[in-house]
This record gives structure tokens, sequence and C-alpha cells, in this order.
């Protein structure tokens, strides 16, 4: 797989989306164990986001700032309201739920982005061609791969220690972890429909960080008229003792800022489907940093289902990077022919002037 320089950055900046997402999970569970509501948690979080982002935006689109037409803040709008259900049912489930089985279960992105993808025709899909195929049994691969690490358990490997905390394992019901799943799931889908969403709106709005900032001032508002009415108590709203300040902090910094204008960035220049795939890494991530960090026990179903989520990355990476060289020979193609017609008939007319 082929890949310059200049190609080289969404995919590092991907990579790194998914290691921050890793500790969003881990700062969404922390959050919620210490009394936080997760409305009140996606307040807090998208109001210091949009503090952050106000300067920002001023500051790298000064001479670019496109004019806010009734068009613009409807689509803003818009993703907000499906950005909005995405962390409320994704904090929802963290509550009920592991943040690994959170992780996990995000895996099922890729397949649904890759079926909304190709019925807004944002990608093709052709039974014959090897592209189509290697996406869409990377996708697949990858799913299987994640649902490996998530049912599958296996004998110990190796572990540092067994009896040291980990935030991705809580003791839960199994009522509670079937309300947690089910919820995760559904997350999932609004998920794709939100990397869908962006696709749409970036293309009319290449600002990426002023997009940023009316989606977390719309998810800030959402959030708190939810919470007025249904949360009773008031102490939820505290940001004190410090565990539940620190994860809204990282949530504001790497789960706003960062996370989402990166994947906006690259959906805009690689397509809904580059910037879900990368989904899968996630669970690898969530297994170093249980084991190495946390000292959590690694075991065999966590080996195989990480080779196995590799395999159908790569697979899918190398489906996207043989398509972009078709298209760029084709594009190469279509040059040429336009500049062999435009000779012909420029040299007719110098013979006819002559």
């Amino acid at each position: 797989m082929k890949i310059n320089n200049a190609g080289v950055v969404p995919y590092v900046g991907m990579v790194i989306v998914q290691f921050a997402q890793v500790g969003l999970m881990i700062a969404g569970k922390i959050a919620m164990t210490n009394g936080m509501t997760t409305f009140t948690f996606a307040f807090y979080s998208n109001v210091f986001a949009s503090i952050i982002l106000l300067p920002l935006s001023f500051l790298f689109y000064r001479s670019t700032r496109p004019p806010l037409f009734i068009t613009f803040l409807c689509g803003f709008f818009l993703l907000g309201f499906i950005g909005f259900l995405v962390q409320i049912l994704g904090y929802a489930g963290i509550k009920y739920a592991s943040a690994s089985l959170s992780t996990s279960m995000l895996n099922l992105i890729p397949g649904f982005t890759f079926i909304l993808a190709v019925i807004f025709r944002m990608e093709k899909l052709n039974g014959k061609s090897s592209t189509t195929l290697a996406k869409s049994i990377g996708t697949i691969v990858s799913i299987i791969g994640a649902l490996i690490v998530t049912l599958y358990q296996g004998p110990s490997i190796f572990g540092i220690s067994q009896h040291s905390y980990n935030p991705f394992q809580t003791l839960t019901s199994s009522s509670d972890w079937l309300i947690g799943a089910s919820l995760l799931a559904i997350d999932s889908v609004v998920a794709s429909i939100f990397i869908i969403a962006q696709a749409l709106v970036v293309k009319k709005c290449p600002t990426e960080l002023i997009l940023m900032f009316f989606y977390s001032c719309f998810i800030a508002i959402l959030s708190a008229a939810v919470s007025l009415v249904v949360e009773k108590d008031y102490g939820a709203w505290s940001l004190k003792p410090k565990m539940r300040l620190f994860p809204v902090i990282y949530s504001a910094l790497f789960g706003n800022v960062f996370q989402v204008s990166i994947i906006m960035w690259c959906i805009r220049r690689k397509g809904p489907l580059f910037a879900s795939v990368f989904h899968p890494l996630g669970v690898i991530f969530a297994i170093l940093m249980g084991t190495i960090i946390l000292g959590e026990t690694f075991y065999l179903g966590s080996l195989l289902g990480s080779i196995v989520v590799v395999v159908g990355f790569y697979a899918v990476m190398w489906g996207k990077a043989k398509e972009a060289k078709m298209i760029e020979e084709e594009d190469g193609v279509k040059r040429s022919e336009s500049n062999g017609k435009k000779v012909p008939l420029l040299q007719n007319k110098i013979e006819d002037g002559v």
C-alpha cells in the first residue's frame, strides 16, 4: 500500500483519535461513578469546548469565515442534535456497562457507516471490483475481530497484577450489561448517521473549527435544557471533587476540540468510511492500556481478536489506497484525452489562418 507523505497525515490523525477515544471512555466512566449524570457531563464538556473553540475559530479563519446563512445554521443544529444523541447514548451505555465493552461496541460503526455511505452514494459498490470486495470483507473481518475480543476470553497469557484498579472492569449485573449493550448498539447506529451527516455538512462548510464551535454550543444548550427538566439533584451540577473536573476537561479537549475536529477534517479529505474504519484499533489500544498501564491480565482471546482486527483494517486500507490510485489514473487519462483533443483543433485553426 503506497501512500505519499501528505497522505500519511489523515492516517496518523485517525490513529491518535482512537487512542484519545479510549481515554474518553475511561474519563466518562470515572465521571459517572463519581456522581455526574450523562446530561451534566455532556453540558460541561461542550461548554468548555466552546470556550476553547471560539478564539481558535477567529484565529484560523479571519479572512475565510463563511457567511452564516440560515441553511448553515440548520446544518450546524442538525449535527449538534445528532451529536447530542451520540454523546448521551454513549455516556449512558458507559454508565451501565464497562468501558471496555463500550470501546468494543464502537466497532459496529464501520459496518453501519459503509451501508449508509453506499445508500448515499458516497462509496461505490461493485461486486466485481477488488476494491469493493476488500473494503466489504475488511469491514466485516474487523467487526468479527472486535466481537472475538468482547465475547471470547480464553486462557491468560500474561499480566502484571489482577488486583490493581482498572476502570475498564466494573461489577455489573446481567440486566445492566444488557441495557448498556443495547444503548451502545443504538449509539453505534446514531454515530454512523452522524458521520454521514458530517460528510454532507463539511462539503458545504469546510471550516472545521467554526463547525465544531456551533456543534459544541448546540449540544451544551440541549444538554442544559434536558438536564434542567429531568435532573432534580442540583448536586449533580457540582464539579467537585476533582474526579469530576478532570474527566470534563479531558472530554472537552480531546473528545470535542481534538477528536471530532480531526474526524471532520479526515471525512472532508477521505470520506466517511475512512474515518469509521479506524474504530477497531480502539480495541487494541484498550487492551494495551489495560495490560501495560493498568496491570490487566492479557488473554488469548484479546490476542486473536487483535490479529483479526489488524487483518481487516489493513484490507480496508488496501482497498481505499487502490481505489484512490485508480481514480488518479482515470483522471490522468481524462486529462490526456482532453489535451489530445485540443491540440488538433489548435493546429486546424493555424492551418486555416495560413
